[in-house]
């Protein structure tokens, strides 16, 4: 009868556990990621300089929505139904808006992303100032594995959207026992208590 009732709870809370730890992981990922070094810049300022970019400079976003996303992890383990797909709207949207800007510095390593990082560093401002002293811009792992992580957050979305009807609701833990005994067990406790309340009267609840 246990592995019964296994059967029909594995469908429905399974998908609630996934989606929760990858929505973590993801977020986990995107929040390490905006402490690592994305771009390594060569810069030419009278001698060959190389300027570590982070994930925070080269894509500001970055950290903030990945902290979303572990708040939305963590709500979701309690949600009801109707917040369940309001979770899973906003997960996709944050995997969506972070996979196409973190796409844009994995793929093509734009001058944009380095500007916060080259004008701290030289106290050179603007775009087009800091193209003209920035000679070469190398990639690392860290956006590729950030793309990857966004990816992963995206199918927690989409598996929370297809799958949120059907996971129990988180208030049934958290009833009383009182809620939860059969009817016959709640009856013959009610007639021990008053029982009691008799004998402690002097009167004897037999007769």
């Amino acid at each position: 009868m246990s592995a019964s009732g296994g059967v029909r709870g594995g469908p429905s809370v399974r998908p609630r556990s996934l989606a929760v730890l990858l929505i973590l992981v993801a977020g986990a990922t995107g929040v390490i990621a905006s402490t690592q070094t994305w771009l390594t810049v060569t810069i030419e300022d009278g001698a060959r300089d190389l300027l570590p970019v982070s994930g925070a400079a080269a894509l500001p976003v970055l950290a903030p929505l990945s902290l979303t996303a572990l708040a939305l992890g963590a709500a979701l383990a309690i949600a009801g139904t109707v917040l369940r797909y309001i979770f899973g709207v906003l997960t996709v949207v944050i995997a969506a808006t972070l996979g196409v800007v973190t796409g844009v510095v994995a793929l093509t390593a734009p001058v944009a992303s380095v500007v916060s990082a080259v004008t701290e560093a030289t106290g050179i401002a603007g775009v087009e100032a800091v193209g003209d002293l920035v000679t070469a811009i190398a990639t690392t792992p860290w956006p590729l594995i950030t793309l990857a992580a966004c990816a992963v957050l995206l199918g927690a979305g989409v598996l929370i959207l297809a799958t949120a009807h059907r996971w129990p609701g988180a208030g049934r833990k958290y009833r009383t026992t009182a809620e939860v005994v059969p009817d016959g067990a709640a009856t013959r406790r009610t007639e021990a208590i008053d029982s009691w309340d008799e004998l402690s009267r002097g009167q004897d609840p037999t007769v």
